[in-house]
């Protein structure tokens, strides 16, 4: 990729639907991932476990939003047992810090005991959500960060979560793949719309994400 890819390059990637991507943490290089099939995780459908919905209710973390973006992120791109290689480098890493600095990406955190244990990042552009990647250093925390996500992304008036692509992970939550002239229909139609991440405020609790959730099914 050029290396006078900047800002507005990337933020063009996401309006067209295409993202960047690299091959391994050490490596400089980049490039655009356009999938035949995409996956996306219905607002109106999110499934969440039994067990799970308990632990989001019982408000095992202290849950906050883009105070910590820039450590969620190299949490991602860190290696840890059982994923020893990222696709998140330096570059990408640094085009993502820009995107959050100009209020186009966003960070949801979990805490405990002062520690940042757990969260996901991702880019905002209308009332598209494109999920980047999450991670967990305690049981359920990525998960827990997912559900305060959706509930925060219908109560804001979004209409797309794109999570890239399908995981069984992500698939226990409804995640769904489908085609990508159906995805680039859905993103045209949600970079329409207009959006508000912080609609939801700061003290919303594990109860009020699942009543958002809910209310939206």
């Amino acid at each position: 990729m050029d290396d006078a890819f900047g800002l507005d390059d990337l933020v063009a990637c996401y309006e067209r639907g295409v993202f960047p991507m690299a091959d391994a943490r050490h490596d400089e290089r980049l490039f655009l991932i356009d999938p035949q099939w995409r996956g996306v995780l219905p607002l109106d459908g999110m499934h969440i476990p039994r067990r799970l919905a308990r632990t989001v209710r019982s408000e095992p973390f202290e849950v906050r939003v883009d105070t910590a973006f820039d450590a969620v992120v190299e949490a991602c791109a860190s290696s840890r047992p059982g994923r020893l290689e990222t696709w998140i480098n330096a570059p990408i890493q640094k085009m993502y810090g820009m995107l959050y600095a100009a209020g186009r990406a966003h960070s949801v955190e979990c805490w405990q005991d002062g520690q940042l244990v757990g969260g996901l990042y991702g880019v905002s552009l209308g009332a598209a959500f494109f999920g980047e990647s999450m991670f967990s250093t305690a049981r359920d925390a990525s998960k827990v960060a997912l559900v305060h996500l959706v509930g925060r992304l219908n109560v804001g008036g979004y209409k797309l979560l794109d999570t890239q692509f399908i995981t069984d992970h992500l698939a226990q939550f409804g995640t769904v793949e489908i085609s990508r002239a159906d995805y680039k229909r859905r993103l045209a139609k949600a970079l329409t719309a207009e959006s508000d991440f912080y609609l939801l405020g700061p003290a919303a609790t594990g109860a009020d994400v699942l009543q958002a959730i809910s209310q939206a099914s």
